[in-house]
């Protein structure tokens, strides 16, 4: 099956170069930043006509805050009257980017946030969520089991979750593959924009850009973690976002904290952890908040920020660069501790 492209002609772009990018990995993170700050002419800081500040998705035209509300740790509260007072407190304060995924915690965030989308909320939402299906049929019914968990009829933002295996890209475009899934939900209009994640390699995340070119799709956004450890360490910030950001395709950070792990190397603090990769050429820093204060913290974060010159940069990167090196506090990428999927083959059919 050839899948059509999503994008104007501007994305068409020859075929040797991601592979091109492969091989020089010579951008780094200060000049994607500096190369991000303006896209099509429009400063990508300047939209600050709410408390927390928006950002344009990639070239969709969409606005989102800086900070997404994370899904995994919604589902994580004993009392489930305080993940909806979490999710209701997130958009009234002026966050509209919300994740989620069809795997997180059996299906209890989705669930959780489809009741907290309730009486006007999900008109105030950006809502993403994630499926793990690799072929057509399992991902379809992913696809409408989130859409009913989530009691909505329309999820702006789909993803294929982990893309952490280099046969990943392969499975999905294959025939009978999971993309035919995809385009017949965006038909549907059960979805509006298509995007990846994965957080283990620079290199896959690269593979699966490759693929897509190869089929002649870009994809409307693509997550990663992005991180002060990152920086140092076969990082998804030196070698994927500049090319995101050169093609229009909107940058998800994740994990700016690594689930907390990060704090452990005692280098840094939260609010640091964000505003570094509120710097970076994000669209939205997806973060998890499992309690309200922690949901406060990056409610200050967000509106206290402003962006770093290269002095200031450089020294936040000093203090994690020698306990960044190893990959210690990034154990998504050196271990398979966190891949769901490796651990659930079931989930990707």
């Amino acid at each position: 099956m050839k899948i059509s492209a999503s994008f104007p002609p501007a994305t068409n772009i020859s075929e040797s170069e991601i592979s091109d990018w492969t091989r020089r990995k010579f951008v780094g993170i200060t000049a994607a930043a500096s190369a991000a700050i303006s896209i099509g002419g429009t400063a990508l800081f300047a939209e600050t006509n709410t408390e927390i500040p928006r950002r344009k998705l990639g070239r969709t035209g969409e606005k989102v805050s800086v900070i997404g509300l994370g899904g995994f740790h919604i589902g994580v509260q004993h009392d489930e009257q305080e993940s909806i007072r979490i999710i209701r407190t997130a958009i009234d304060s002026g966050i509209n980017f919300l994740d989620n995924c069809w795997d997180y915690n059996g299906g209890r965030s989705e669930e959780r946030m489809g009741k907290a989308l309730r009486d006007g909320y999900r008109e105030k939402a950006f809502l993403m969520t994630k499926i793990d299906g690799r072929d057509k049929k399992t991902a379809a019914l992913q696809i409408d089991e989130s859409l009913k968990r989530l009691q909505t009829d329309r999820i702006d933002l789909m993803q294929f979750h982990e893309i952490i295996r280099m046969e990943d890209s392969g499975r999905i475009f294959a025939e009978g593959g999971a993309m035919e899934a995809m385009q017949d939900a965006k038909r549907a209009g059960k979805i509006r924009y298509i995007g990846f994640t994965g957080h283990k390699s620079p290199e896959i995340h690269l593979k699966m850009l490759e693929t897509c070119l190869a089929h002649h799709f870009t994809p409307d956004t693509v997550q990663m973690p992005l991180n002060v450890m990152d920086a140092h360490f076969d990082s998804f910030g030196k070698i994927v976002v500049p090319y995101l950001v050169k093609h229009g395709i909107g940058v998800l950070g994740m994990k700016p904290m690594g689930g907390k792990i990060i704090l452990d190397s005692k280098t840094v603090t939260p609010t640091e952890c964000l505003h570094y990769a509120m710097n970076l050429p994000t669209s939205v820093v997806i973060t998890g908040c499992d309690k309200m204060e922690i949901l406060q913290q990056a409610l200050d974060a967000a509106r206290s920020f402003k962006q770093m010159n290269e002095t200031e940069l450089a020294a936040l990167l000093t203090k994690t660069a020698e306990v960044a090196k190893a990959g210690e506090y990034e154990r998504y990428k050196t271990s398979k501790q966190f891949d769901g999927t490796e651990h659930n083959p079931q989930w990707l059919g």
